[in-house]
């Protein structure tokens, strides 16, 4: 699984006009599944975004998580991490999971977020969304479950 990472002020995510997910201070996560991606790449990622350091404590250094300062999450699937853009101009999504293993996944890594108490809301999976965000800092990170960058 990927995901992009973006500490926030606040985010939100629209369908049609209407909010249906909405954060202050935390997260925004985009969130993509692989072909060959498990419940154990969902488990990895959970764990691994609750406890990223990149807020800032008292002396102004990235030392505190998401779950150190009480934050939300906003987690949107976005197939298009597993874009393959090297050949022509068109992407290739080859190597994205087909979209009933995805969805499942996606609800897998949400569900295991909220199993350690962590504030979540959601986008809607495989609709049209328009994401909004105040990207703090701004801080932006790549994550991959099978560490290939």
């Amino acid at each position: 699984m990927r995901a992009i990472i973006q500490r926030v002020k606040e985010a939100r995510v629209d369908i049609a006009g209407d909010t249906v997910g909405r954060i202050g201070e935390g997260m925004l996560v985009l969130l993509g599944a692989g072909e060959d991606d498990s419940e154990v790449d969902a488990e990895y990622l959970a764990e691994k975004i609750l406890t990223l350091r990149i807020f800032e404590d008292p002396d102004g250094k990235m030392n505190l998580s998401v779950a150190d300062t009480g934050g939300s999450l906003l987690v949107v699937s976005q197939f298009t991490l597993y874009g393959d853009c090297r050949k022509g101009r068109r992407p290739s999504f080859y190597k994205a999971a087909p979209p009933e293993i995805a969805e499942a996944l996606y609800e897998e890594f949400v569900s295991k977020l909220r199993a350690r108490r962590a504030h979540v809301e959601t986008g809607r999976f495989r609709a049209m969304m328009d994401v909004h965000l105040v990207n703090s800092g701004p801080v932006t990170l790549l994550l991959d479950s099978k560490k290939e960058f």
